[in-house]
């Protein structure tokens, strides 16, 4: 079920895993694109892949029919492939994953998760999730971390887990690395609610700006740029044809303004604080 070409490449820097999968915690893939836009214009070779076949109900999730560039017709299954990313100079090599939640046998795709992640021996793995809120469009998203992890939660300044309900392949994830004694962040974005699963790339790039500095490596966030202005018109242009939105908005607006974010902090140090974590989880392993 799972496939693995680790021979193939040379060791990496100190990785860390960074993963998002579409399903109930990606609203408007938004977690999924940013993870894409960490491998854009960097060469991110495949190193795994997870086999589809046993995790999916097909009639919930239709492989597509497509023609290759030679006009050959091939079947595209959902796909959950890992690549690598490097950064030399930098504090970490990346092992991405943007891939599919999903809907058999959840413990069997977790496990697959974290062999990949102990095999090629990453310091941590961070989820990223994006979840509908009632925010204004027009004001900056807000990034929410967690982690059990009493170490993380001290360094990077993270809440506890307080969920409790239906979840995720996310949240069966989050369990199982406790379990394997593996330090893991949750990392959620917030989306306004009233666009539906309209595409919301300024929520996307947030995520990685915040991604960017607690790893302290470059994201391509402003990849988004053009792509977030764009739609950022394209909403104002709608919720100002809907005489019922534009209030709203503007009600979301202002409690917005009087309301004390409650983000990641946005000190300089957060870098400093997580290696300074993850130096002393190297060293209590020794």
């Amino acid at each position: 079920m799972l496939t693995t070409a680790f021979d193939m490449i040379a060791p990496l820097h100190r990785p860390i895993m960074v993963l998002a999968l579409r399903g109930l915690f990606d609203i408007a893939e938004v977690a999924t694109d940013a993870v894409e836009t960490l491998a854009t214009g960097r060469v991110a070779p495949v190193v795994a892949a997870i086999d589809p076949d046993p995790f999916y109900d097909f009639t919930q999730e239709r492989p597509l029919v497509e023609f290759d560039e030679s006009d050959v017709r091939q079947i595209l299954w959902p796909t959950n492939e890992f690549r690598v990313a490097r950064f030399p100079g930098m504090a970490h090599d990346l092992v991405l994953l943007a891939g599919v939640e999903p809907h058999l046998r959840y413990a069997t795709f977790a496990d697959s998760i974290i062999s990949v992640a102990e095999q090629l021996g990453c310091e941590m793995v961070v989820t990223l999730g994006a979840a509908p809120e009632a925010i204004p469009h027009s004001r900056p998203a807000q990034v929410v971390g967690s982690s059990t992890n009493d170490g993380l939660v001290r360094a990077l300044g993270l809440g506890r887990p307080q969920y409790q309900g239906v979840t995720g392949l996310v949240g069966v994830l989050q369990e199982r690395l406790d379990r394997a004694h593996m330090p893991a962040v949750s990392l959620r974005v917030g989306v306004p609610h009233y666009l539906g699963n309209a595409k919301h790339p300024q929520s996307s790039a947030t995520l990685l700006q915040h991604l960017e500095r607690v790893l302290g490596v470059p994201t391509g966030h402003e990849l988004l740029a053009e792509d977030a202005m764009r739609w950022r018109t394209l909403h104002d242009e709608a919720v100002a044809e809907d005489d019922q939105a534009a209030p709203y908005v503007a009600m979301l607006e202002h409690q917005y303004d009087r309301r004390m974010e409650a983000a990641l902090p946005s000190g300089d140090d957060l870098a400093a604080e997580l290696e300074k974590f993850l130096r002393e989880q190297r060293n209590d392993d020794e």
